[in-house]
């Protein structure tokens, strides 16, 4: 028996001895018979020899019929009882935060610096690559798009349609914000898009492998700003620090996780890129909530069914056995 089989009514289960104390308690049904009153009756029952038989008689039953009708009566309370299997609280994907992917395409991203399944490719070929799965994974959020360099600017608003984010992503290009890097700018477009918005949770994701330009507004300002409006922000450094072609700033992003209460990721490679990813979406998992319908599914028109075959059966038997007393009275 499976452990999700369930009655929904097992007190049904106290009437199983109700026909049994029926026939206990109550005198059987009394059927009368024809008669033809004359007199002298008695002298002719005994000239020809014949007991007469008692106006009355009980109809009795053979131990099939009772089985059978016991057998009905059984299947009918398993039905009454209404057996069925009862699944687990179905868990649908909670809405929980909003998520910003903030991503560097000034004109650096463009070194082929990286080798993804075995070819060299760009900086952001890789990364688009890669943040293409991350995306398709994030079930529970709604995520925008916002590219920088020189300038800032969204490419995609919240949204959760996960596919239509991954085509924005796939038409972004190194260059189309300008060759610059500036971070704060990037900050607070990201900033600005938040507060169109209701939901309270709020992660940002920065990418850049650059130096902030140092124009308008400082990325450790910006941070701040963030972190009175209560974002998160996750950076993620590209590149290798220690390389000649690198102008990477870990510092300040450093500064600006701690501040905002993420956390560094240093990415020298597309490897290194995929595992941050996995790491993220551990620190930032995705939330279910247990829906109030429990799924049943019904049996009661099973025991149903085979108490309606079980009386067509005997309806059909005790008919048969008429006809052929019948016929053996006719014949």
């Amino acid at each position: 028996m499976p452990e999700n089989f369930h009655f929904a009514y097992p007190l049904v289960a106290l009437l199983i001895p109700l026909p049994l104390l029926i026939y206990w308690l109550f005198p059987p049904i009394k059927n009368r018979s024809s008669a033809l009153k004359f007199p002298y009756f008695s002298r002719v029952a005994e000239v020809t020899n014949q007991k007469p038989k008692k106006a009355s008689f009980i109809k009795k039953r053979n131990w099939f019929s009772w089985m059978i009708m016991y057998s009905i009566w059984l299947l009918l309370l398993l039905a009454l009882a209404s057996p069925e299997l009862v699944g687990k609280p179905e868990k649908k994907i909670k809405t929980a935060r909003n998520f910003l992917i903030v991503a560097d395409i000034s004109f650096s991203m463009a070194n082929t610096d990286w080798v993804l399944d075995g070819k060299r490719v760009t900086r952001w070929s890789a990364v688009k690559d890669i943040m293409r799965e991350f995306i398709g994974k994030r079930k529970s959020d709604r995520m925008g798009l916002v590219f920088f360099g020189s300038n800032a600017y969204i490419q995609a608003p919240f949204t959760s349609d996960l596919r239509t984010i991954q085509t924005m992503l796939d038409e972004a290009d190194v260059g189309m914000a300008g060759q610059m890097t500036n971070i704060g700018k990037a900050i607070v477009k990201g900033m600005d898009l938040f507060e169109r918005d209701t939901i309270q949770s709020k992660v940002m994701l920065l990418l850049t492998d650059g130096v902030d330009s140092g124009e308008e507004i400082l990325p450790l300002d910006a941070a701040n700003m963030a972190k009175r409006d209560s974002t998160i922000i996750y950076t993620v450094g590209i590149g290798d620090p220690g390389s000649s072609t690198s102008d990477l700033d870990e510092r300040t992003l450093i500064e600006i996780s701690e501040m905002t209460g993420g956390k560094y990721f240093r990415a020298k490679d597309a490897k290194a890129l995929e595992n941050i990813y996995t790491e993220l979406d551990t620190l930032e998992p995705i939330e279910y909530e247990e829906e109030s319908f429990v799924p049943k599914t019904l049996l009661y028109y099973i025991p149903l069914g085979v108490a309606l075959a079980l009386g067509a059966f005997i309806v059909l038997i005790n008919n048969l056995i008429l006809l052929y007393k019948r016929f053996r009275s006719n014949s």
